[in-house]
């Protein structure tokens, strides 16, 4: 998927849910409207697309206030203080959250700000229909090898 086709998504996302692309784009850039594809080329080429992915009206319109967000929670290794007083180092595994937070804007755009690559974190809340095709199926059993 290019960046254009990703950008395109992520607007149409956020359009759904209220975003007025056209007014952010000429308020915010102080660019000449000339066509939607056009505005999305001009964000995607130039890499002005940061500034759409960190706005706050773009946020709050792509992460819908109250609408339940399921994010994941990473691996965590650290060191805590025992009640006897030794250093113990606690592991623990990753694990998936969910909330419906009136706010969870500000979360993803926090999270968004520590991700190496922004794009790619936005990625992953579209429901994109690459992601939804089956994949293959392998077969259980060797024709080699029948056990």
């Amino acid at each position: 998927m290019t960046r254009f086709e990703l950008l395109q998504l992520l607007i149409g996302q956020a359009r759904s849910n209220g975003f007025e692309f056209r007014k952010w784009y000429v308020g915010k850039l102080r660019l000449p409207w000339e066509s939607a594809s056009h505005a999305v080329e001009m964000l995607a080429d130039q890499r002005r697309y940061y500034s759409l992915l960190f706005s706050h009206e773009f946020a709050e319109s792509f992460w819908k206030a109250g609408q339940r967000i399921t994010f994941q929670i990473p691996n965590q290794t650290f060191e805590r203080v025992r009640p006897d007083g030794s250093i113990g180092t606690v592991h623990r595994k990753s694990y998936i959250r969910r909330s419906a937070r009136q706010d969870a804007w500000k979360y993803h755009l926090r999270e968004m700000a520590l991700a190496d690559e922004p794009l790619r974190y936005m990625k992953r809340y579209l429901r994109v229909e690459e992601e939804l095709a089956p994949e293959p199926v392998e077969p259980l059993v060797s024709e080699e090898d029948p056990w």
